[in-house]
């Protein structure tokens, strides 16, 4: 298979940011990236373009770290408290995920991305204090602590039926197998 050299003009992720010369497959080249006006082949005329788009990259990538330093001071000041129905025990009805950390920031003004919210091992599903990790931007990373509680008091569980006291099932008889046949023996 044949490579080509483009240059990037917007941000592909898995690929680059714009301004970057990347080597990729041909048909990809031909086919995607110049078809939708996110790359340019790489020729001699297109180097003081580079330079522009490098800049542009430069400021981008400033403002957007500006953007996340602000979003990780706001969310030093926010806790969060996710109120649950619970059965008997305390043990909760479903799990809080990152989509309903993403629903309860947007509550006060933060909108993010489910994918930038990381759950450890996954779904919470106990009471109790728990820690999440926010990835804001790649050098901003906050850890915000945020409280699952019951809405209703909590039931005692409730005792166990001990063997004896359980009532005996009637057990039915079981009808006799039928027998095989002389041809399906064969």
């Amino acid at each position: 298979m044949s490579y080509t050299e483009v240059l990037l003009i917007k941000p592909v992720d898995g690929l680059g940011a714009e301004g970057e010369q990347v080597r990729v497959r041909s048909g990809y080249a031909r086919n995607y990236l110049l078809l939708q006006g996110i790359a340019l082949p790489v020729n001699r005329a297109n180097s003081k373009y580079i330079e522009s788009l490098k800049k542009a990259r430069e400021v981008r990538e400033a403002r957007d770290l500006e953007a996340a330093n602000a979003i990780a001071a706001k969310l030093a000041g926010i806790k969060l408290v996710f109120a649950v129905k619970t059965g008997e025990g305390g043990k909760m009805f479903g799990a809080i995920s990152t989509a309903e950390i993403a629903s309860k920031l947007a509550e006060h003004g933060i909108e993010l991305e489910r994918k930038r919210i990381h759950l450890g091992q996954g779904p919470v599903k106990l009471l109790g204090k728990h820690i999440t990790t926010i990835r804001l931007h790649n050098n901003v990373t906050v850890e915000q602590e945020f409280e699952v509680v019951s809405e209703n008091p909590i039931e005692p569980v409730a005792e166990a039926v001990e063997e004896t006291e359980r009532p005996e099932r009637e057990k039915k008889p079981r009808k006799p197998r039928k027998e095989k046949s002389e041809k399906s023996k064969k």
